[in-house]
C-alpha cells in the first residue's frame, strides 16, 4: 500500500492565537516576544516577514527592520490550549498521527483513498480545524514526511499543496538544497562550495558519492533528495515524559543537600531534552519521607529546556512540598508534555547570548560526557535517570 502522509502546520501559530484574541492585530506586523534589546522574536506575522523579520531574530534588529512592529508578550497557556484544541480535532478524525511540535503534525492517511479520497479528506479536515479554532493552517500531502513538509512551505499562508505520486523528483529538483529539512546552514554552505545548489544537483549524484563526502549524513541526503525517505509516523501521546529519582542511602533532613540534588537532576534532564530536541510544558517534583508518605506537586510552564528557568521553577515546587525537619528518603523530578521540533531552548524568553551559551555547553558535554560542564554546586552529585522519553 502506497503511503499518503499529510504535514500540517499552523501558520504563524503564536501570532494567530493572539489575533484570535485581539482581531485588531490582523493584517499588521506583529512579533511575539520582548521588545527589549536582549529578547528575541519567538514568532512573527507574515506582514512582519515582508520587512525581513523572522523567528529567533534579536528584538533590536527586528525593530530596526520594521519600526512599526507591534510586540506582544507571550501567553504560553493560551498557545498550549490552542494546540490541544487542534490536537483533539485531529485525534477524533484520524487513527494515526504524530505531533512533532506545538504547531506541527504529521498524519498518515494511507488507504483512505479507497473510501474518501486522500486529498479530499485532508481538505475537509483542514476546513474543520479552521472552522472550529479560527486558526489558519497549511498542509502538504505526498508519499512521505520530507516531501510533505517541503510542500507545506509552498502552501503557506493558509493553503495546501499536493505532490502527486510519480512527480516527487520533478517537484524537488529546482529547489535549493537548503529546503531539505535535515540540511542546516553549514551543510548548505558546504554543498554550495561543491557546486551543488539545487536538490536536482544532488539527484545527479550516486549514494556512494554522497556517502564518501558526507558519511552517514550523505546517505540520508541521497534518500531525501530523491524522494525516497521512509520516515515513520511516531504515534502521538500526551503522556510522553522524562523523569529521574534519587533515593538517599540514609534518610536526610539536610535541606541544602536536597536542593543540590534536585538542581543536579533538573540540569541533567534539561541536557537530555536539548540533546533529543525536546522542550517540556509541565514539570513536577516528588518527595518521599522516611515513613514512605509521598507528595507530588506539578505546574504547567512555558515550553522550555533551559536549565536556568526550569531549576528556578523546580526549586519553587520543592519549597512548597518540603516539610522542614522531616527526613527525606527519595526525591524526584519529572518533565512532561514534551514536544519536538523546536530550535529554541525556550520559546519566548531566549536571548541570543543564552542560546549560544547553551549550544556551546551542550557541544562540550556531547563530546566529553554529560557532566563535563555543570554547576559547581552539583559537582559531587551522582544521579541515575530512568524512563527517558518513555510512556508512563
Amino acid at each position: 500500500m502506497q503511503k499518503q502522509i499529510v504535514h500540517i502546520d499552523l501558520d504563524s501559530f503564536f501570532v494567530s492565537v493572539e489575533c484570535r484574541k485581539n482581531p485588531d492585530l490582523r493584517g499588521k506586523p506583529v512579533a511575539i516576544g520582548n521588545a527589549n534589546g536582549r529578547g528575541v522574536v519567538a514568532s512573527c506575522s507574515y506582514e512582519a516577514r515582508k520587512f525581513g523579520v523572522h523567528s529567533a531574530m534579536p528584538s533590536r534588529q527586528a525593530q530596526k527592520l520594521c519600526p512599526q512592529l507591534i510586540f506582544v508578550s507571550s501567553n504560553y497557556g493560551d498557545y498550549i490550549q490552542a494546540s490541544r484544541e487542534v490536537t483533539s480535532i485531529i485525534e477524533d478524525a484520524v487513527p494515526l498521527f504524530e505531533k512533532s511540535s506545538i504547531d506541527e503534525f504529521y498524519i498518515d492517511l494511507s488507504g483512505m483513498e479507497k473510501f474518501f479520497g486522500t486529498l479530499s479528506y485532508a481538505v475537509q479536515l483542514r476546513e474543520k480545524i479552521i472552522s472550529e479554532t479560527h486558526l489558519p493552517i497549511s498542509f502538504g500531502l505526498s508519499k512521505n514526511k520530507t516531501i510533505s513538509k517541503i510542500a507545506t512551505g509552498f502552501a503557506k499562508p493558509n493553503g495546501y499543496k499536493h505532490v502527486e505520486l510519480g512527480t516527487e523528483k520533478a517537484f524537488l529538483a529546482p529547489l535549493s538544497v537548503s529546503k531539505i529539512p535535515m540540511i542546516g546552514k553549514k551543510t548548505s554552505e558546504k554543498l554550495q562550495q561543491l557546486g551543488l545548489h539545487t536538490i536536482g544537483d544532488l539527484q545527479k549524484l550516486s549514494k556512494q558519492h554522497l556517502v564518501a563526502k558526507f558519511g552517514k549524513q550523505g546517505e540520508v541526503m541521497y534518500l531525501k533528495a530523491n524522494g525516497l525517505d521512509e520516515g515513520v509516523i511516531i504515534p502521538h501521546s500526551d503522556r510522553k515524559s522524562i523523569s529521574t529519582e534519587h533515593t538517599f542511602g540514609e534518610d536526610t533532613v539536610d535541606a541544602e543537600r536536597l536542593q543540590t540534588v534536585i538542581i543536579s537532576m533538573t540540569e541533567e534532564l534539561c541536557y537530555k531534552m536539548r540533546k533529543e530536541n525536546f522542550v517540556a510544558g509541565c514539570i513536577s517534583v516528588k518527595i518521599r519521607y522516611e515513613d514512605f508518605s509521598t507528595f507530588n506537586q506539578q505546574m504547567s510552564i512555558s515550553y522550555s529546556a533551559a536549565d536556568h528557568l526550569l531549576i528556578k521553577l523546580v526549586k519553587q515546587l520543592f519549597e512548597k512540598l518540603y516539610q522542614k525537619g522531616r527526613a527525606v528518603r527519595l526525591i524526584g523530578v519529572r518533565l512532561s508534555d514534551l514536544v519536538r521540533g523546536h530550535h529554541q531552548i525556550h520559546l519566548f524568553d531566549d536571548s541570543e547570548g543564552q542560546i549560544e551559551l547553551y549550544k556551546a555547553l551542550d557541544n562540550i558535554n556531547n563530546k566529553y560526557g554529560s557532566k563535563t560542564v555543570h554547576r559547581a554546586a552539583t559537582a559531587s552529585v551522582k544521579i541515575r535517570s530512568h524512563n527517558p522519553f518513555g510512556k508512563e
